[in-house]
């Protein structure tokens, strides 16, 4: 598959909060955990489960940086 989209982090899926309308769905990458909203209907049709393979691919328009 082609992509614009230039940041892919492998990782494996490590959580899933399932939504009726929404789910979260977290993956361990060698950067750290990226946590992704996507739909419910969308968690289905990939099929995915904890423990599968899954490439977070990021588009950032913004980072905001603050002082803690």
């Amino acid at each position: 598959m082609k992509t614009s989209l230039r940041n892919h982090l492998k990782g494996k899926i490590v959580n899933i909060i399932r939504g009726q309308v929404v789910s979260e769905i977290e993956i361990e990458t060698a950067a750290g955990t990226v946590a992704s909203m996507i739909t419910t209907h969308s968690l289905d049709h990939l099929e995915f489960k904890v423990g599968d393979s899954a490439l977070a691919v990021v588009k950032a328009t913004e980072v905001g940086v603050e002082k803690p």
